[in-house]
């Protein structure tokens, strides 16, 4: 029997070597492929995940945040507990800028602008997320047109949050869904064979003497 998770499709997660963009004593930042849990799942059948393979090679690394199963790019883990403070407060104060990669549905027409929508959990459909305006927890994204192609349109997104499914409900409540999304994406949109989504640029200081450090993985679509 396949077991089958909630976006529902069978969780096949991707045979291939761990991406190692950067490794040293505090901090691992690595490249998470499309359709790999970042954290296990519940149930054996879903117990692959990004972590458990970094783990399995950099045994004290630690979870700092996660990207979404069907999102690939740049993920940092802490390498010990007083890294993951330091860059658990980086994130909570939002002083780690993140900017994403993405291919829409349509042909926006702006060229730049902000969402200001806030979100929680769709509770009947969960993991799906909605905007709720008496009950959601604020959620900014920043975005930019690159260029149209096709009858869809790339863009870079820039959170100013981390809310989950931030982006992807964000770009929806602008009619132009995030290609291959199998959540929000209905009919043609969705007919592509991977969410369109990708973690192109992380920007953090290094918990050790507070570098500033830039980290980035181009788009693979």
């Amino acid at each position: 029997m396949v077991s089958v998770p909630e976006s529902g499709s069978a969780y096949c997660p991707p045979d291939t070597p761990l991406d190692v963009v950067h490794d040293d004593h505090a901090i691992l930042v690595v490249n998470k492929p499309a359709g790999l849990l970042s954290v296990p799942g519940r149930g054996e059948h879903l117990a692959d995940c990004l972590l458990t393979r970094v783990q399995a090679v950099f045994p004290t690394a630690l979870l700092v945040h996660r990207l979404d199963r069907d999102t690939s790019g740049v993920m940092v883990f802490a390498q010990g507990p007083a890294a993951q403070r330091h860059l658990g407060l980086q994130f909570e104060k939002r002083q780690i800028k993140k900017t994403y990669a993405a291919r829409v549905w349509g042909e926006m027409a702006a060229r730049r602008g902000t969402v200001d929508l806030p979100l929680c959990v769709d509770w009947p459909n969960r993991p799906r997320q909605m905007v709720d305006h008496e009950n959601g927890r604020a959620a900014i994204t920043d975005w930019r047109v690159q260029r149209i192609e096709d009858g869809t349109t790339r863009v870079r997104l820039m959170p100013k949050t981390g809310r989950s499914h931030q982006l992807r409900v964000h770009m929806l409540t602008l009619g132009h869904p995030i290609l291959g999304d199998p959540f929000y994406a209905t009919g043609a949109a969705r007919d592509f064979p991977r969410l369109m989504l990708h973690a192109e640029e992380l920007r953090l200081r290094h918990p050790d003497g507070g570098r500033g450090m830039v980290f980035r993985v181009a788009c693979p679509f």
